[in-house]
């Protein structure tokens, strides 16, 4: 069975420079091992804060590597060059607002200071992309809560079959009609 290609960018001036060590996008890939029982392979990706760049990097995940799934990390406070939202918009067809709603509702029980994330999440043609922040803790607590939604998502956007495991996540899928 071959391997199902997955997003993840980090967006960071200063990891993108070497200057800062990446958390963020192996935080991702461990908290996507753990989840996912399906085989699959992070393209992974370490960018600077630039809105077009950021754009490009979205759209070559989605559209040249056919992943179903792009996670990214970074760049979603309210610092001037904080822009992986509005990049994220940029380049998809439709908005999902309730994967951030969700997420910052999750993080708000943790710290105060999440309503200043600006997670969102949009879809590009059969490509999920959603936009996470930038602590390890922060990532693993908004993917558990959103998961459950992903595998269902792809299906209804014509991406391949995810299944999680169900002793740390259960994919919410609607009961097959006889």
């Amino acid at each position: 069975m071959t391997s199902i290609p997955i997003g993840v960018v980090t967006v960071s001036d200063r990891a993108s420079a070497g200057i800062y060590e990446d958390r963020g996008g192996p935080a991702i890939i461990a908290e996507l091992q753990r989840i996912l029982t399906t085989p699959w392979r992070a393209e992974s990706r370490v960018i600077a804060d630039e809105r077009p760049l950021i754009a490009y990097t979205l759209t070559d995940l989605s559209d040249r590597l056919h992943c179903p799934l792009i996670v990214t990390t970074g760049g979603t406070g309210p610092a001037l060059r904080d822009v992986t939202p509005e990049a994220t918009e940029d380049v998809c067809e439709k908005m999902m607002p309730g994967f951030g709603e969700l997420m910052r509702s999750v993080s708000l029980q943790s710290v105060p200071t999440a309503i200043l994330s600006r997670q969102t999440a949009g879809i590009r043609g059969n490509s999920l992309i959603i936009n996470l922040p930038g602590k390890p803790t922060a990532i693993a607590e908004c993917l558990a809560a959103v998961f459950p939604a992903i595998p269902y998502c792809i299906d209804l956007i014509g991406g391949p079959y995810l299944e999680t495991d169900p002793a740390v996540c259960r994919a919410f899928r609607p009961a097959a009609k006889s």
